[in-house]
């Protein structure tokens, strides 16, 4: 037993990011430096596959030592490369809290959508037309009308989000979108929402942090990467459970569900499979670095 605790206190974890002084890198650094484990920052992008008999991955030229446990932090501009990593570590066996199968999913919106729906989870109504529709009053009609959001695939942290109010506002962005071969999907605006989305950050099998995030002044995306404030909240039972199945379906350890608070009951936005710590950590004053070390202990222990 003591020689078993002692290993669970001295694993070498690999965190996969290209940014070191990020302040999510380094704080789950910290936590895990904290709670007696070894740790190596992984650039992803710089790691080379070598798939076949007694496959490995190779990093700055040399074969890298086997972890026990990967903690990605993916961008969204290196999602392809950086699910192979990850799916190059499961296929040796190593534990990662988020899936390559799950990272997938999350970044692409649709199939994201398509997922949740499939597993009874609501979501804001959605519409993905075909190649250069241009039958916009249609398109409308799916999605209840103006205002409506215009959404890339795989945009993250409000980037690539556009609120249309008028259906002339409408026609200029899918036109343009249109015109560049853009993916694009419509969405329904929850008006009742006015601005604000509820951030819950998801560790394992059980809700560690969540706050009521608000849009600035004039803008309707509440991401605190864009001027968003937030505040600490007490979820209702049925929020709970809802962000916890979401990350579950989703197949991700780890995971930042968005939800929006709508007269109909909670509806998932979004599930980000790289939740930032910085502005949750921030506003409710939780250790969610130390929380998602513990979890991977717990994992490893089972």
């Amino acid at each position: 037993m003591k020689l078993h605790f002692q290993l669970l206190r001295n694993m070498l974890i690999y965190i996969l990011s290209r940014n070191r002084n990020s302040y999510s890198t380094s704080r789950l650094q910290e936590a895990a430096l904290g709670r007696g484990h070894r740790v190596r920052i992984v650039d992803h992008s710089r790691c080379e596959l070598k798939i076949g008999t007694g496959s490995h991955i190779y990093y700055q030229g040399k074969k890298l030592e086997t972890p026990d446990y990967v903690i990605p932090r993916i961008g969204a501009s290196l999602t392809f490369r950086g699910s192979n990593v990850v799916r190059q570590f499961e296929m040796m066996n190593v534990k990662t809290i988020i899936t390559a199968n799950g990272l997938l999913k999350s970044r692409d919106k649709l199939r994201a959508s398509q997922n949740m729906v499939h597993n009874d989870i609501e979501v804001p109504k959605t519409y993905f037309p075909c190649l250069h529709n241009s039958d916009i009053s249609y398109m409308m009609d799916q999605v209840n009308g103006v205002p409506l959001i215009i959404k890339h695939l795989e945009s993250t942290q409000g980037l690539g989000v556009f609120l249309a109010e008028t259906e002339t506002e409408a026609r200029k962005y899918l036109d343009e979108f249109n015109k560049n071969d853009v993916k694009y999907l419509i969405q329904e605006y929850i008006s009742e929402s006015k601005g604000k989305d509820v951030r819950v950050f998801v560790v394992g099998d059980r809700v560690v942090a969540a706050m009521k995030r608000t849009a600035p002044e004039g803008e309707f995306r509440s991401n605190i990467h864009r001027g968003g404030t937030g505040q600490s909240i007490e979820l209702t039972k049925e929020e709970e459970e809802l962000a916890v199945k979401t990350a579950k379906v989703m197949n991700l350890g780890m995971a930042g569900v968005d939800l929006l608070q709508s007269d109909r009951g909670p509806l998932v936005l979004e599930v980000n499979s790289s939740p930032g710590l910085e502005g949750i950590e921030k506003y409710t004053k939780v250790d969610i670095a130390d929380a998602i070390i513990s979890h991977m202990e717990n994992t490893v222990k089972k």
